[in-house]
């Protein structure tokens, strides 16, 4: 039996894939300045980013309606 497709857009996509291609497309500099949070102005690392971002519900959602948006555009 087939399970239904998930309505999530974000569903198969983590993360560290997720802010992996933020950074490609927008550099760290281009990120803090559409999502303002000190892990992407003050030394950042995905590293340091991705355990942020799993501890801080608001700020995962910035950087993934962030994200959806360039999923969006022609």
């Amino acid at each position: 039996m087939d399970s239904p497709a998930s309505k999530d857009p974000l569903h198969g996509v983590t993360l560290k894939q997720l802010l992996t291609e933020l950074v490609v497309e927008h550099g760290w500099a281009g990120l803090a300045e559409r999502v303002d949070i000190r892990c992407f102005r003050f030394d950042p690392s995905l590293n340091s980013s991705l355990v942020f971002l799993r501890k801080t519900p608001w700020a995962r959602a910035k950087v993934e309606a962030l994200y959806m948006q360039g999923k969006t555009r022609p």
